[in-house]
């Protein structure tokens, strides 16, 4: 996990999906609008990030916390990172926790837990999440 975050400091999206297994899933629970609530293998890892140094500049991870769990393969890790939304210039804060799962030294399972309404903020789409929302809401 704290290689894969010093990647995405450093803005290497396709080294960051290249520690994902062929079919490693990984899921957002919390996801929300028409951000993805799941992706399906390396490649559309690899898709989803391409866009993300666009997007933000993540400057500093903070509170970096691993939990062990019952299982040697899994590991519960707690962060923040903080930054600069690109397209708006606010400043990018947002609380992590990740539950990561890893065989043969690739990421086989990884959900992402963070605040669809802290993102869409710093990034300038809360009206459009809140539309999204009331849509969902009205079906």
């Amino acid at each position: 996990m704290r290689r894969l975050l010093d990647l995405m400091l450093r803005e290497d999206t396709d080294a960051v999906a290249d520690l994902w297994a062929e079919h490693g899933i990984t899921e957002f629970p919390f996801a929300a609008g028409n951000s993805p609530r799941s992706l399906a293998g390396r490649e559309e890892v690899r898709r989803y990030l391409a866009g993300f140094p666009q997007l933000c500049d993540m400057r500093e991870v903070h509170a970096f916390t691993a939990h062990r769990t019952q299982r040697p393969d899994t590991a519960i890790v707690e962060y923040r990172a903080t930054g600069r939304s690109l397209r708006t210039g606010k400043p990018y804060r947002m609380d992590y926790v990740v539950v990561i799962t890893v065989e043969d030294g690739l990421i086989t399972r990884f959900r992402d837990y963070w605040n669809p309404l802290a993102n869409a903020e710093a990034s300038g789409t809360l009206p459009e999440l809140v539309a999204s929302l009331n849509s969902e809401v009205a079906r």
